[in-house]
C-alpha cells in the first residue's frame, strides 16, 4: 500500500521483478492519460506486459474479452461508467480476475474500497491525489508492483511460462521448488485460563475476512470480549473500517484512542500510521488501556500487528487469544511467538481461502499456531475458544 514518504502502514522494500517467464497480463483503467502512461512504464519495467489501457470503465469492459489480462487496475472515479459500476460487469466477463480498485484518500473513496472489497475486487491502492504526487511516489509504484506480481502470478502460471521468443527479461526459469517441511501445529494453549481478549491481525484482504471472521463468532460472544485488530490500512481507511465493522456485527467499534480503557463488547480498531499496544500492569489486573504511538516502521508496516501482540503477551499472556488472517509479508510472527511462549492460543487462516498467505503462513511455518483453518471455520472455533471450550 502507499505511503506518503516512509512506510507507515504496509509497504514492500523492494520491487520484485520475476525471475521466471511468467509473465502478468495487467488491465489498466483509469481515466488520467498520465496515469495510465506511469503506470504502463512500472508494470513493463517490472518484467509484465500491459495488454490494454482504458480511460473509463466501458472501454475496459469492452476490452476484457479481446485480451484477457489477470490483473485488472481499476479507478473508482472514472467518466461513462465508473469504476464500482465497471467491477460486476468486469466479474462477470472473467469471474477470475484479480481486481485491484485504485483511489485518492477520502473518506467516500474508502467507504466505495471497501464496499468493491464486499462486492468481488481483491484489494485497493490508496492513489496520490495528483499526477504530481503519482509521479513522486515511490512507495505508491512499489505498492502497485507487488500487488500486480501476487494477484497475477497464479494465473501466469496456469498459463505458463513465455516462449523465448517473447520473453524479455533475460532471465531464466527458476528450478523447481523444493518440497515445503511439513507443518507443525503448536500443543494447545494453556488449560484453565479462559481468554479475556481478543486480537486479531491482518493485511491484504483482510477486510474482507475480519468482517466474515467476527460475524461468524456472534455478537452474543463478541459483548463479553474487547476485540482489538490490526489491519494494514492507511488513515481514512481505518476509520471507515471500523465504521463497516460496527454496522457488520451491531457492536461499537472505532479506531483505538490513546489511553482509551478496554472495555468488553467494543471493536478497537489500530489507526493508520500508527501502532497500537496496550498499557497496563501484567496478568491484566486492574485498568488496561489502549497505547498508541508513532515508533519507527516493524516490519514495513505500521500499524503493526506485532506491536499489539507484543504488548497483549506481557500484560494478558495465556489469557490472549490471536488470529492472523490473510495478508503479505511476516508481520505478526514475532508477537505471535511472544504469545506463544506466554501460553495463549494462536491461530492461522489456512493457505487455500487466503488471498495472500504470507502472514498467516508465516505463523504456520514457523510452528506457532494451534490451528490452521479455512476462514469460514475460524469464527466457530474462536467461540469456542472465548467460550472456555477446548482450549
Amino acid at each position: 500500500m502507499m505511503a506518503a514518504t516512509a512506510p507507515s502502514y504496509a509497504a514492500t522494500p523492494s520491487v520484485a521483478v520475476p525471475a521466471s517467464g511468467h509473465r502478468v497480463r495487467v488491465l489498466i483503467a483509469d481515466d488520467s492519460a498520465v496515469v495510465r502512461g506511469l503506470v504502463a512504464r512500472w508494470i513493463s519495467e517490472a518484467g509484465h506486459d500491459v495488454v490494454a489501457t482504458a480511460s473509463n470503465g466501458r472501454i475496459a469492459v469492452d476490452a476484457m474479452a479481446r485480451h484477457d489480462p489477470d490483473v485488472i487496475l481499476l479507478d473508482i472515479d472514472m467518466p461513462e461508467l465508473d469504476g464500482t459500476q465497471a467491477l460486476p460487469l468486469l466479474l462477470a466477463k472473467s469471474p477470475g480476475v484479480q481486481i485491484v480498485m485504485m483511489s485518492t484518500l477520502t473518506t467516500r473513496n474508502a467507504d466505495i474500497s471497501l464496499r468493491c472489497l464486499a462486492l468481488g475486487a481483491v484489494d485497493y491502492i490508496p492513489k496520490p491525489e495528483s499526477n504530481r504526487g503519482v509521479t513522486t511516489s515511490d512507495a505508491f509504484r512499489v505498492d502497485l508492483i507487488e500487488r500486480v506480481r501476487v494477484f497475477g502470478s497464479a494465473r501466469a502460471r496456469k498459463r505458463g511460462p513465455v516462449s523465448s521468443g517473447t520473453a524479455t527479461t533475460g532471465h531464466s526459469v527458476a528450478p523447481a521448488a523444493r518440497p515445503a517441511p511439513p507443518i507443525v501445529l503448536r500443543p494447545k494453549a494453556r488449560a484453565g485460563i479462559a481468554p479475556r481478549v481478543l486480537l486479531i491481525g491482518a493485511s491484504t484482504g483482510g477486510p474482507r475476512a475480519v468482517g466474515e471472521v467476527l460475524e461468524k463468532i456472534g455478537s452474543a460472544t463478541l459483548r463479553q470480549f474487547p476485540v482489538l485488530i490490526v489491519q494494514h490500512m492507511p488513515p481514512v481507511f481505518t476509520a471507515v473500517f471500523a465504521e463497516h465493522l460496527g454496522a457488520r456485527t451491531g457492536l461499537p467499534a472505532a479506531e483505538g484512542k490513546a489511553d482509551e480503557r478496554l472495555q468488553p463488547g467494543r471493536i478497537y480498531v489500530a489507526p493508520g500510521g500508527r501502532h497500537m499496544g496496550l498499557s497496563g500492569a501484567p496478568g491484566g489486573r486492574g485498568e488496561v488501556a489502549i497505547r498508541l504511538h508513532d515508533g519507527p516502521v516493524v516490519n514495513f508496516c505500521r500499524p503493526a500487528v506485532d506491536v499489539l501482540f507484543h504488548d497483549a503477551a506481557a500484560i494478558f499472556g495465556p489469557a490472549s487469544l490471536a488470529v492472523v488472517l490473510t495478508g503479505m509479508g511476516s508481520d505478526g510472527t514475532g508477537g505471535a511467538r511472544a504469545l506463544t511462549e506466554a501460553g495463549a492460543a494462536v491461530l492461522a487462516q489456512d493457505e487455500a481461502t487466503s488471498t495472500v498467505w504470507g502472514m498467516p503462513g508465516s505463523i504456520a511455518k514457523a510452528g506457532l499456531a494451534q490451528a490452521i483453518l479455512p476462514l469460514g471455520e475460524i469464527g466457530a472455533a474462536i467461540r469456542t475458544l472465548l467460550m472456555g471450550q477446548g482450549a
